[in-house]
């Protein structure tokens, strides 16, 4: 159930394989966000819209979408008020699928700010870069601060290590969940505001 005037907030899943790790990183981050009182949050996964590849005569920016899959998405995307994305780290990059859903909106992700939460060797640190460019394409606002789930920290919870617990780690996890939470927001209710104002 949504509350007037309180920024939505879509938790975006950005892997879709099989044997993806996402879904632990992305219930944590979840459980975060609906525990504050100053958003609504809801999971999107990417796995649930079957977006082709990229395929229209341009952005829809510029021409209306055809694909049925791609308008659901948009439609999907609209409704929210920021996002925050779970970002794997392939070879240095945020995943295809993630990528592409990306692609498959424009003006949905318009002033709009986002945040991350990234898993891997180095925390996606270089995936959530690249997806910062991406955003401000997208003429999205950024947050500063994002989680990174590196190192140590991943070893421990990655099923193929040590198989622990995400909650195992959480001492590390929440100053930045803390802050990145804050930051979106911040700028999802400013970003409300200067849009209802412009509209």
């Amino acid at each position: 159930m949504t509350t007037p005037n309180k920024p939505r907030i879509a938790v975006i899943i950005g892997s879709t394989r099989a044997s993806r790790f996402a879904d632990v990183p992305a219930q944590w981050m979840l459980r975060q966000a609906q525990a504050r009182q100053d958003m609504d949050v809801e999971l999107v996964d990417l796995r649930e819209f079957d977006l082709p590849f990229f395929d229209e005569i341009a952005s829809n920016a510029y021409v209306p979408s055809q694909s049925p899959q791609a308008i659901r998405w948009q439609e999907t995307i609209g409704r929210f008020d920021g996002f925050i994305f779970v970002v794997a780290e392939y070879n240095h990059s945020m995943t295809g699928a993630l990528k592409n859903a990306l692609d498959q909106a424009y003006a949905e992700w318009n002033r709009k700010p986002f945040t991350a939460i990234g898993y891997g060797g180095v925390g996606a640190a270089r995936a959530i870069e690249h997806l910062r460019m991406v955003g401000i394409e997208m003429h999205m606002v950024s947050t500063h601060a994002a989680v990174h789930i590196g190192g140590s920290d991943f070893f421990t919870i990655f099923p193929a290590v040590g198989n622990q617990p995400i909650e195992s780690i959480e001492q590390s996890l929440l100053p930045s969940a803390t802050v990145a939470l804050d930051e979106l927001a911040w700028w999802a209710k400013a970003t409300m505001a200067a849009r209802k104002e412009t509209a």
